[in-house]
């Protein structure tokens, strides 16, 4: 008898992607065994076959892009088809393998047994074998995001994080690329939403600190432009 954590509420898991030809159909196998069942996955414009590859899999409900919109554009539009299906919970996580699906259960927990509004999942709260590159550039966008938006967090830049369905429904984030997560802290800090952070674990392999769409240093460069852009506009 499969495990099915969706049973009782309705957890959708919300992955965008791009590129991710090599590895999606082993992230939504992994997802599958650890025992959920409802996944929207958002091609945002891939150039390798990352939508045929996802296309028609049970249990996926497939989504694209049809240009290159960036991954906050992603997020918001797999959520929206999420809250459409009738998810209770949602939960994003990245397609490139890097989160584990048996801490999804971390994440909606604290929703289901607390009514959390929203659940982040911290890289930075146990950062073992984290690169140190990744490490000092999270914990200045920690520090960033506390001046930006008053809010101080561990892990500001995590894709992986859960929402309650009311909340899901009211957030109204405008950012369209990785300046979307930390819009989101923005959210939780002006609308005063009951959050809290948990561990998680980060698998950092060859591939995924290979993906040149990943938040580094030009990127996070980009990133903070736009968050000051968006607090002074």
């Amino acid at each position: 008898m499969r495990k099915d954590y969706s049973r009782h509420k309705k957890i959708f898991l919300v992955i965008p992607v791009f590129n991710e030809v090599r590895i999606i159909k082993e992230v939504i196998a992994e997802i599958k065994k650890a025992g959920y069942y409802h996944l929207v996955i958002v091609d945002d414009g891939s150039k390798d076959g990352t939508y045929q590859a996802i296309e028609g899999i049970p249990c996926v409900t497939a989504l694209r892009h049809k240009f290159n919109c960036g991954k906050g554009a992603s997020v918001k539009t797999g959520i929206e088809a999420a809250l459409m299906l009738g998810a209770d919970i949602i939960v994003t996580l990245d397609g490139d393998g890097q989160h584990d699906p048996l801490d999804i259960k971390k994440l909606i927990c604290p929703i289901e047994r607390d009514n959390f509004d929203v659940v982040l999942g911290s890289r930075l709260i146990n950062p073992k074998g984290m690169p140190k590159s990744r490490l000092l550039f999270n914990k200045f966008g920690n520090f960033y995001t506390w001046v930006m938006y008053g809010l101080k967090v561990n892990d500001s830049q995590s894709g992986f994080r859960a929402y309650s369905r009311p909340i899901a429904s009211r957030i109204n984030p405008q950012a369209n690329r990785y300046d979307f997560d930390s819009e989101i802290i923005k959210e939780i800090s002006f609308r005063e939403l009951r959050f809290k952070e948990v561990p998680i674990k980060v698998r950092y392999t060859k591939y995924s600190m290979g993906k040149q769409q990943k938040q580094g240093l030009k990127n996070g460069v980009k990133t903070a432009l736009r968050i000051l852009w968006n607090v002074i506009d």
